[in-house]
């Protein structure tokens, strides 16, 4: 049987916990690692509607986008839906796990599925990570520069853009003096030892580092074992919110937007004025996103598509761009796509539903 930890250390390795806003409450939300799954449900937001649908078909897991809790809960008793979920969720052994704004920011996560839907191409992050990124420095004896170096690779560390194994290497020549107490794998007690090293040098992501550095030194001949790490100010383009791309041929903005209206099923879109040219780039951020319209039009979008926009937002377009607001949930709804196929990759004889309950609490008449 697969446990409820397998699942979650395959939807972390593509959308850490790490890349969650301060705000988020990403993560297993209920229930016990350690648990036997018998299926997934997996859903934009967690309803006592989603529940049942998760008990009707046996599915004692559900994977969510948006946490159904997000601030703590001083009393549990049925007052309002979250503790109406939380209680069914804890009467019926079912584990709740949320993926939020750490998916938003995933490399292959919700903004990429949404490109692809677009046909975008050329795509990157719109607003990569700041000061997510260090820099590690080893030395290791030239012979056992390729075992360290590969142990690093292995743990994640030297991927730069879309390239893996990046790393700077030096030779030179070390020095130290093994004092009593100790083991020195090459060198003798008490006299100066000159060996012939290997600088190694490899960037990766700060939340990763334990992980790194712990593969480092299990593949390290040394006794004690010499690394620096230093703070990157890089942006790191492996992840960040909002994506941007290139139609591959321009079109009408009237075409485009019912492109737009096709694609997500939708019948309406809040935009600014059209600025009667052709769309060919086009940024966009699933959910509230309107905290990009700036970057949007630094990297000169003919178009930002994002879930929430306010009123005096629309007024940034200012002829320079056209903002669509498409709707919350009209804009994620397709996540629910992105974790069912992650999920179908990784354990093919596996049960996982797609919730059919539409948890979209807005209408239009």
């Amino acid at each position: 049987m697969i446990k409820v930890r397998e699942i979650t250390e395959v939807l972390e390795a593509f959308a850490p916990l790490a890349l969650q806003e301060s705000y988020d409450n990403a993560g297993l939300l209920v229930g016990d690692p350690d648990m036997n799954v018998s299926g997934v449900l997996i859903t934009l937001d967690v309803t006592s509607e989603v529940l049942e649908e998760a008990i009707q078909h046996n599915l004692n897991m559900i994977v969510a986008h948006h946490p159904f809790i997000f601030s703590g809960l001083k009393k549990i008793n049925g007052k309002n839906d979250i503790e109406n979920c939380l209680i069914t969720a804890i009467k019926n052994d079912i584990a709740i796990y949320a993926s939020h704004t750490n998916t938003d920011a995933a490399a292959n996560g919700l903004n990429q599925k949404f490109c692809d839907l677009l046909n975008l191409k050329n795509c990157r992050t719109l607003s990569p990570m700041n000061d997510a990124l260090v820099k590690l420095v080893t030395f290791v004896p030239s012979d056992y520069a390729e075992i360290v170096r590969n142990a690093i690779f292995e743990a994640g560390a030297g991927h730069i853009g879309n390239y893996d194994c990046c790393s700077y290497n030096l030779e030179g020549e070390g020095t130290f003096r093994a004092l009593e107490g100790t083991n020195p794998f090459v060198g003798l007690k008490g006299e100066l030892h000159f060996e012939k090293e290997v600088r190694i040098e490899t960037v990766l992501p700060s939340f990763m580092q334990h992980k790194v550095v712990a593969a480092m030194i299990r593949s390290h001949p040394y006794e004690e074992v010499a690394y620096d790490i230093y703070p990157l100010k890089n942006s790191w383009k492996g992840a960040g919110i909002g994506m941007i791309g290139e139609l591959e041929e321009p079109l009408g903005e009237v075409d485009f937007f019912r492109k737009l209206k096709e694609t997500l099923n939708i019948s309406v879109i809040r935009h600014t004025e059209f600025l009667s040219k052709p769309v060919k780039k086009v940024a966009l951020c699933g959910g509230a996103g309107s905290f990009l319209i700036d970057d949007a039009i630094r990297a000169t979008a003919d178009v930002f598509i994002t879930g929430e926009i306010k009123y005096h937002d629309f007024f940034k377009a200012e002829n320079r761009i056209i903002l669509a607001d498409t709707g919350h949930f009209e804009s994620e709804q397709f996540v629910k796509e992105v974790f069912g196929e992650l999920l179908q990759k990784n354990f093919s004889k596996f049960a996982v539903r797609l919730s059919e309950v539409n948890t979209n609490p807005i209408k239009y008449l």
